[in-house]
């Protein structure tokens, strides 16, 4: 049997001015997912208390037809799945958290920041999305990966980090990205049960910190960092698979790793630290990039990014230029050891 569903609109939540037809989801063994059911089930009632907002991850959340036995869409169950992970199964907080973050998404409208222009000369050497072939610890074929490049912004950081609001538009659109690379709409295989088996339908965070004090943070890194961590952690539950750290001095490598007494054990196992930049080859396969110790293309030329400007023709009141802007290579400089770590933003 198939079914009939809206595609994702990047603007308007409910919209159905598009429609496409999606394959046979009997594939989902919901019979040996009773909670994940319970939550298919209650999604009308959470999808009006988010004041009929349906979108999450790109995806239009489809409940299930009334009196028929014809489950909802694979991608509304992925969805539905990804929320009771991130909680341990627990519907409640699962029902609670899904709320909450169609609310927030109905309010800051994160698909349409995904689309916006930013100013290259601020951020376009901060972030990168590129796929991966061979990741040593997921198992998979290819992964989607977001590298995050920490240098580059500590450089400068009052005009980065200046104005706060503006970088966390700017990251949320990179999650954004890394979210639409993921394909969720085009999935074919279920989510295992938590405790049950990895997500295959999440993304390598890669942080780089190589030319970073650790020791002397402006304070508009620490509100950036904040605000973006309890974002995330708020909205994009169950979006990252395992996050390498690299570039960290080793004496901050010893401090984060007693922060480990405060994670999940699932957290921690997720997260390595390394040295040097050119460690992570071994992790994340041959093709990656030269600094990373692989003999593949800089992040530059493979990656996509979001939408960059020219700062100066906008100054000038002309037509904003909305091409998109190569992002500049990280040039590598000496890691130099500091003070407070710096707070991965997710």
């Amino acid at each position: 049997m198939s079914i009939a569903t809206p595609a994702a609109d990047a603007n308007t939540a409910g919209s159905t001015a598009h429609v496409k037809k999606l394959p046979d989801w009997s594939v989902w063994p919901l019979e040996q997912s009773p909670v994940l059911t319970q939550l298919a089930n209650d999604l009308p009632e959470i999808v009006k208390a988010a004041g009929e907002y349906d979108e999450m991850y790109g995806v239009r959340l489809v409940p299930a037809v009334e009196g028929s036995t014809t489950p909802p869409p694979l991608p509304t169950l992925i969805i539905l799945q990804k929320f009771l992970r991130a909680n341990e199964n627990d519907l409640v907080r699962a029902k609670d958290q899904l709320t909450a973050a169609l609310k927030w998404r109905a309010e800051y409208h994160p698909l349409q920041a995904r689309d916006e222009v930013f100013d290259g000369d601020k951020f376009a050497s901060l972030g990168f999305v590129t796929r991966v072939k061979g990741a040593a610890e997921t198992g998979n074929a290819e992964d989607v990966a977001t590298f995050n490049i920490y240098g580059a912004a500590a450089k400068e950081a009052k005009k980065v980090f200046g104005d706060t609001e503006g970088f966390v538009r700017w990251r949320v659109a990179l999650m954004e990205l890394t979210l639409t690379e993921l394909k969720l709409n085009e999935a074919t295989a279920p989510i295992p049960n938590y405790g049950e088996g990895p997500d295959p339908y999440t993304a390598i965070n890669v942080h780089d910190y190589l030319s970073v004090s650790f020791f002397r943070q402006p304070a508009e890194i620490k509100a950036s960092s904040s605000k973006i961590i309890d974002m995330f952690q708020r909205y994009y539950p169950e979006t990252a698979s395992y996050k390498y750290f690299v570039n960290v001095p080793i004496i901050m490598q010893w401090m984060m790793g007693a922060m480990k007494a405060l994670m999940s054990k699932d957290s921690i196992q997720k997260m390595t630290w390394m040295t040097y930049g050119s460690e992570l080859h071994k992790y994340l396969g041959p093709a990656v990039a030269k600094e990373y110790g692989g003999n593949g293309p800089d992040l530059k030329t493979v990656s996509k990014t979001p939408r960059y400007g020219n700062p100066a023709v906008a100054a000038g009141g002309a037509e904003e230029d909305v091409a998109a802007v190569p992002a500049p290579a990280a040039v590598p400089a000496p890691a130099v050891a500091g003070e407070e770590p710096v707070q991965p933003s997710t």
